[in-house]
């Protein structure tokens, strides 16, 4: 251990720190509030929209219009999607109605607990509270800067689990973003078919006006589930993506400063760079 090094840390031991470190292994899940709100306002527009028209709502629930766009669309995501992307992008979505927060100015204080612990016992000495770390990214980054004996393996380890990461979320992503693309091209092709059936029976010109009508509908199916559901939801996962990118450069930068054996006060100036400003 280098001269100088302070010794009169709150947390000289493992076993002190062990008792410092919340027992809670995941992060608190809780329904994603912004979501479900943004989810009812587009519907409450959509259906004031169609209101201030005059028409009644129950005309835009045309079912051959909704079977067409919708099984359209799914049977166009089995052709493009490998069928195991295609469970996990599900998976995504379903996923998309909790959030798990995760507190960065929290994660930078148990971190600030590794680091000091290292400091002073040596980098061996946080092996027994690996297991308390709260997020898992940050488990692995520690255990592997154990068993790691040169730091450039270390980062470009780290550094591909979080390319790795952030690839499976683009991936999920554009399973939904294909889909929204495809979507209205089907509503327009349900609405040729409305028309062809409006041919049949031209010589009848109230049913004709009123055929018209109803067949736009599946064109508004094709524009809604693209626009309302599938291209906001790759966007959510892209922007949740973005957000678990840079809490894991944080704690990259945070297992490479403890490798490196830094001075704690140093490391947290460069961890506290990933906060956002108020």
């Amino acid at each position: 251990m280098a001269s100088g090094v302070p010794v009169n840390f709150a947390m000289s031991s493992p076993a002190v720190a062990l008792k410092s470190i919340p027992q809670t292994n995941e992060k608190t899940r809780s329904l994603d509030f912004s979501l479900i709100v943004g989810i009812v306002i587009a519907l409450i527009a959509t259906i004031a929209g169609i209101a201030a028209t005059g028409v009644r709502i129950s005309y835009f629930f045309q079912p051959t219009g909704a079977l067409i766009v919708l099984g359209g669309t799914l049977g166009v995501t089995f052709v493009t999607t490998p069928l195991v992307s295609l469970i996990n992008s599900a998976r995504r979505v379903s996923s998309l109605l909790w959030t798990r927060e995760e507190n960065r100015g929290e994660l930078i204080e148990e971190m600030m607990r590794f680091v000091r612990t290292a400091r002073t016992t040596g980098i061996l000495g946080i092996e027994p509270m690996i297991e308390r770390a709260k997020n898992p990214f940050l488990r692995e980054s520690l255990q592997l800067a154990i068993d790691v004996q040169q730091r450039d393996e270390l980062k470009t380890a780290l550094e591909m689990k979080i390319q790795l990461r952030e690839r499976d979320a683009e991936r999920d992503a554009k399973t939904l973003e294909v889909a929204g693309g495809f979507a209205p091209t089907i509503g327009v092709l349900g609405t040729v078919v409305g028309l062809i059936d409006i041919l049949r029976q031209f010589s009848n010109l109230a049913a004709v006006a009123n055929g018209i009508a109803m067949a736009f509908v599946s064109t508004i199916y094709g524009l809604g589930l693209a626009n309302l559901i599938l291209l906001p939801a790759a966007h959510r996962i892209r922007a949740r993506a973005a957000e678990e990118f840079e809490t894991n450069e944080m704690i990259l930068e945070g297992a490479l400063c403890l490798f490196d054996g830094l001075h704690p006060s140093l490391v947290r100036d460069r961890l506290t760079a990933f906060l956002r400003a108020k």
